[in-house]
């Protein structure tokens, strides 16, 4: 993956100090890359990344630096950015994997705008606008890319874009909007040799389903998923490491599914 003629290439990974993205982050640095290990309060679980990730490094020169900030709020995504140049000197690809689940799961007919508020501003609003920041750098600054193929910019959005649950309204609207960002972007950047790809997770064993669990492995059992289990953190980071490492040069605006099977069409 890496550019032998330059530094490690460098990937802002949002959200990376649990779940999926911890699992991208571990996947990037198998492949070669420095990663900036977004989190948003949880301090510990970012630096267990770091050192979870240096240990899978594949050579010395790959940095794994913890960067706090909550891409929901507009200063510290202006800061994530700063301080991700400040301390990595680069990026070379921006992975939007942060995200929330409502506080509290509650039909259409009783969810509060508070809720609302809240899940749009950290799944859409928060990526929308990291990207925008990242562009910004990347037109302005015309840096050299570490990457063989060009700057990356992946949306991690979820099934939830297209499949209604009426118990969290919220996120499904903030993922339908996050598939439609990863479009907006994709257009807007083809011709400057950027690609963007959204990834659509399934059902995926994170701290965020531990509540359902019991559900879920009976639906699995029952055959929701073709493929009769829960994805992981590794399905998604492997995911991410091939549209980084150039394996889909031709499909700027891809929406990669990585659900079992869950969006097949069956009787």
């Amino acid at each position: 993956m890496p550019n032998a003629s330059l530094p490690p290439p460098v990937v802002l990974v949002t959200g990376a100090s649990r779940g999926l993205g911890r699992g991208i982050a571990l996947q990037l640095a198998s492949a070669g890359c420095s990663v900036a290990i977004n989190y948003a309060g949880n301090l510990a679980a970012a630096q267990e990344t770091a050192g979870l990730c240096a240990a899978r490094a594949a050579s010395a020169a790959q940095r794994f630096v913890p960067v706090q900030a909550d891409v929901g709020v507009r200063a510290d995504r202006e800061r994530l950015v700063a301080e991700t140049l400040a301390q990595l000197g680069r990026i070379d690809a921006l992975v939007n994997n942060a995200g929330i689940a409502p506080r509290v799961r509650a039909d259409i007919a009783e969810a509060t705008e508070e809720s609302f508020e809240e899940v749009l501003r950290t799944n859409l609003q928060g990526p929308y606008f990291l990207t925008q920041k990242v562009v910004q750098y990347w037109l302005a600054q015309k840096p050299a890319c570490a990457l063989p193929t060009g700057f990356k910019i992946i949306f991690v959005s979820s099934i939830s874009a297209d499949t209604a649950s009426v118990a969290r309204g919220e996120y499904c609207i903030s993922k339908a909007g996050v598939a439609m960002a990863a479009q907006l972007w994709a257009t807007r950047l083809a011709a400057e040799g950027i690609q963007v790809v959204e990834l659509r997770p399934g059902i995926m064993a994170t701290d965020m389903t531990t509540g359902v669990k019991e559900k879920y492995d009976r639906l699995l059992a029952e055959g929701l998923v073709p493929q009769r289990r829960w994805g992981t953190p590794e399905d998604v980071g492997l995911a991410v490491q091939a549209v980084i490492g150039g394996s889909f040069p031709f499909s700027t605006g891809a929406v990669i599914p990585i659900d079992g099977g869950f969006g097949i069409r069956r009787l």
